[in-house]
């Protein structure tokens, strides 16, 4: 999937817009509005981004684990090249040390994340500052047609670039878990 950014100063039109990319069969979970006005973001009844999205909760947790994974290498490395772990004591406190050498890591990646901005909208900061909104729509290449059509009708709506998206599956397991949600 790809990923449209677009930057509008009219969040009317951007309820237009979202509307008929719905009706173009573009679904709520792919369509998405960042903005520092989140009150008149809701008072509009658009699928804002939820609040973990606009941290780097994930990057960074995800960064935690790669250097967590490299201090648990280290720890069982150090206790088969020492021969510790051939020691009555085993392999037992050195496996659990490197867990949590991994799971502290994966912690503090995810706390150092929640204090910074999601890494994918961090060269979006000033345009948020000037009271803008961006708004940015994740398309499967079979509906880039759609979106087209319909951003070709609002020619106030600033292209902002592309990016990788959320992964289609993670989409789709929205998508159902929301309609289940309506349901119940």
């Amino acid at each position: 999937m790809n990923r449209h950014y677009y930057i509008s100063d009219n969040l009317d039109e951007l309820e237009t817009i979202e509307s008929e990319l719905q009706a173009s069969g573009i679904n709520t979970e792919q369509i998405h509005v960042l903005s520092d006005q989140d009150a008149a973001v809701e008072q509009h009844q658009l699928h804002d981004v939820n609040s973990l999205m606009k941290q780097d909760l994930v990057h960074s947790g995800g960064l935690g684990g790669l250097v967590g994974l490299g201090l648990a290498a280290m720890v069982l490395a150090i206790a088969y090249l020492s021969g510790w772990a051939e020691t009555a004591v085993g392999w037992m406190p050195f496996v659990f040390l490197a867990l949590v050498a991994f799971g502290f890591s994966v912690w503090e990646g995810g706390l150092f994340g929640l204090q910074r901005p999601n890494v994918h909208f961090q060269g979006f900061h000033d345009v948020l500052r000037q009271g803008r909104h961006l708004f940015f729509v994740d398309v499967a290449p079979r509906q880039e047609a759609a979106l087209a059509r319909v951003v070709l009708h609002h020619p106030q709506l600033e292209l902002a670039g592309t990016g990788s998206a959320s992964p289609g599956w993670v989409v789709a397991l929205q998508h159902r878990w929301h309609q289940l949600r309506r349901l119940v």
